[in-house]
C-alpha cells in the first residue's frame, strides 16, 4: 500500500466531518440510477471503489441489494462505515489501495466515483486497469466518474487527471464497450461547482 496515499486519505477522513469533504452528497441518486440501468439483480455482486462514507452502499441496501462491498484505502473511512451500520447489514468493507489490490472474486457491477482521476501516473493507471479487469466479471458493467476536461485540475490538495469519453474508452481498451457517457455538475458543500464525466461500460471479454 502506498503509505503516503494512505496517510493522506486517513487524514482527510480522520479530521473532517463527512459533510465537509468536497465530494459529499446527501444521497447518491445519480449513481443509484446508473446501477439500476445495468439491470443488476438484488443478489448481484456490486463493489463501490473508493466509496468511503458515501451513501451509495446504504442506498443500495435500502433498495434490497444483498451483496455490496465498499473498498477504500482509508481504514478511518471503512472503520466509521462499519461502526455505523446496523446489525445484519449486507455491506462489507475492504481496506485496500486499488493499485495494489488483487480481487478474490469477480463483481457484476464496478462503481467508481472519483478514484481513477487521482491516479495520474502510468504505473498507477495500469494497476487500476488490472484490478478492474480482474475484478469485473465478463458481461459485467463498470460505472466510472472522473473530472471532465473542464473540471478541476486538483482536488483535496492533489493533482488529478481529467477524462473525456474518448479518453476513458482509450484507457480501458477494446474489451470494454461504452454504453453511455455524459457530463454533470457536482456542487460541493462550499458552493463550488465541479464538472464531472461519467461512463457506463460493459466488459466484453
Amino acid at each position: 500500500m502506498d503509505e503516503d496515499r494512505k496517510t493522506h486519505w486517513d487524514g482527510v477522513y480522520g479530521t473532517k466531518a463527512e459533510t465537509d469533504v468536497s465530494w459529499f452528497e446527501p444521497a447518491a441518486d445519480l449513481s443509484l440510477d446508473l446501477i439500476a440501468r445495468t439491470g443488476a439483480e438484488p443478489d448481484a455482486a456490486i463493489i463501490d471503489v473508493g466509496g468511503g462514507l458515501s451513501p451509495l452502499a446504504d442506498g443500495l441496501a435500502a433498495r434490497g441489494h444483498t451483496d455490496i462491498t465498499v473498498l477504500d484505502i482509508s481504514a478511518e473511512a471503512i472503520g466509521k462505515r462499519l461502526k455505523r451500520q446496523p446489525a445484519g447489514s449486507p455491506i462489507q468493507g475492504i481496506v485496500a489501495d486499488i493499485t495494489q489490490w488483487r480481487p478474490e472474486r469477480a463483481y457484476d457491477v464496478w462503481h467508481d466515483r472519483a478514484v481513477l482521476h487521482f491516479l495520474t501516473s502510468d504505473e498507477d493507471r495500469a494497476a487500476y486497469h488490472r484490478a478492474l479487469s480482474e475484478g469485473l466479471a465478463t458481461g459485467g458493467q463498470a460505472i466510472i466518474a472522473t473530472f471532465a476536461p473542464t473540471g478541476p485540475e486538483r482536488c483535496s490538495g492533489l493533482p488529478v487527471r481529467r477524462y473525456s469519453p474518448s479518453d476513458l474508452t482509450a484507457f480501458l481498451g477494446p474489451h470494454f464497450e461504452l454504453i453511455e457517457a455524459f457530463e454533470f455538475d457536482h456542487k460541493t458543500p462550499g458552493g463550488a461547482v465541479q464538472r464531472f464525466h461519467v461512463g457506463r461500460l460493459k466488459k466484453t471479454a
